[in-house]
């Protein structure tokens, strides 16, 4: 359930997408110090999201430098980290971790539970200073794997434990924007958890998976109804950003939540119309 908070690069500015890769960059490279190889094949758009809001709330202080990669061998890309990027790659090892088991036991996927070892002693460091968080990550990644095990069909239910887990990693700290932060949160990860159910749906049919959106594809208004929960969602989740003091970072994130999380539904609705045109 990665990939969906990402940017619209083609409606950013350059200096923006520059700014936004420096995040990205900064972080696949803090992942790489701190965890390894292993680490750094964790690396999501949805915590260099998490990065540049807590870092533009906090008033946090860039370190800036450059890095070459494997991905990017001859060139030479700025980084920027802080101490939010260090906070998310703790967080990420551990969400990763307990995924690539979730993802072993559903499915038996053997790629899923070899990265899984290779996390273990990894994301062992960091629940070791954030082992709350770590123990409410693996509680409701439970539920989640309980009621997908069930069948059961509340789609509300179901997204809300995944939107309380990133409602946890939001809520960095306990003060003022705690609140915020963890509604704020929920509601990103009920859209994340519903985007991918939706994404998904062809596949998991075919392969006779659990899916909680199955039991209602064949609505008349089945295509309405999913984008109407979609945008109640992040409609939830955008209230509460524009309430928080940002201002640094504010225009790459806006391109974010208002249009590169529909990135991956405009791809599907485009798909979707392809298929009945050759049908």
């Amino acid at each position: 359930m990665y990939g969906y908070v990402i940017i619209n690069q083609s409606e950013l500015k350059f200096k923006e997408f520059e700014l936004y890769r420096s995040y990205y960059c900064g972080f696949c490279r803090k992942l790489r110090e701190k965890y390894g190889f292993p680490g750094q094949m964790t690396l999501s758009y949805d915590m260099t999201f998490l990065i540049m809001l807590l870092c533009d709330l906090y008033d946090a202080e860039d370190i800036t430098g450059s890095t070459r990669c494997a991905a990017h061998p001859l060139v030479s890309h700025p980084t920027r980290v802080n101490e939010f990027t260090d906070y998310a790659a703790d967080m990420n090892l551990i969400l990763s971790y307990y995924s690539c088991l979730d993802d072993w036991t559903d499915e038996r996927k053997l790629h899923k539970l070899a990265l899984a070892n290779l996390l273990k002693s990894r994301s062992g460091k960091a629940t070791v200073n954030y082992g709350k968080k770590a123990a409410v990550v693996r509680d409701r990644l439970d539920r989640l794997h309980e009621a997908e095990k069930n069948g059961d069909t509340d789609i509300d239910r179901v997204s809300g434990y995944f939107g309380d887990i990133m409602g946890e990693l939001f809520a960095v700290h306990e003060d003022e924007w705690e609140i915020s932060l963890r509604r704020m949160g929920f509601f990103l990860g009920k859209f994340i958890y519903i985007m991918d159910a939706y994404e998904d749906l062809e596949k998991d049919e075919k392969k006779g998976c659990y899916n909680p959106l199955l039991p209602l594809k064949d609505r008349e208004d089945f295509e309405d109804y999913v984008k109407q929960i979609l945008t109640m969602m992040m409609a939830g989740c955008c209230e509460i950003f524009e309430t928080l003091p940002c201002i640094e970072n504010v225009s790459v994130m806006r391109n974010i939540l208002y249009s590169g999380v529909w990135t991956k539904y405009n791809a599907v609705q485009a798909k979707k119309k392809e298929e009945a045109v050759n049908e």
